[in-house]
């Protein structure tokens, strides 16, 4: 006999975090991941799950630097922070918690952020000292680290 509520599981919302995702959300997602691989001195880790500063957080994509993988012991969550962070904005999504999210990656080391909008076909690179680059064309280059992806390949 039971003595206890059953817990109720965690939506895909509660448990990441984050909205779920839409088809060219994953689409833009994949896309990005192809345009990062390319470039062989990073690792692109999707949806990878974080814990920086006692905060869980889960960005589309983490970037770290190259390394070898080490395939016989995995890690659930990485604690160190990556270099740069991409969120894509869902249709569901507002721009505060994004921000948000963003404040807490460079509160943790985080180099940069992109911040990928899909209706605007935007690519918005946030830096820790405020600053952005908003990017509607050509490439996109990341000041901190040389990471580039072509914005019409991104959005197509």
């Amino acid at each position: 006999m039971q003595t206890g509520a059953l817990e109720k599981p965690l939506s895909y919302e509660e448990e990441r975090g984050k909205p779920m995702p839409s088809f060219n959300h994953g689409a833009i997602q994949a896309n990005l991941i192809g345009e990062f691989i390319q470039q062989r001195n990073f690792r692109v880790c999707s949806e990878l799950s974080l814990e920086l500063g006692g905060q869980s957080l889960t960005p589309d994509l983490s970037i770290y630097p190259r390394e070898p993988l080490n395939l016989r012991h995995d890690e659930i969550k990485r604690t160190d922070p990556p270099l740069v962070v991409v969120e894509i904005l869902s249709p569901t999504q507002g721009h505060q918690s994004v921000m948000e999210k963003v404040d807490a990656y460079f509160r943790n080391g985080v180099k940069s952020c992109w911040i990928v909008s899909p209706p605007f076909r935007t690519i918005t690179i946030l830096k820790p000292d405020g600053t952005e680059d908003v990017i509607h064309s050509g490439v996109a280059k990341d000041p901190a680290t040389g990471l580039t992806a072509d914005v019409q390949a991104v959005f197509s």
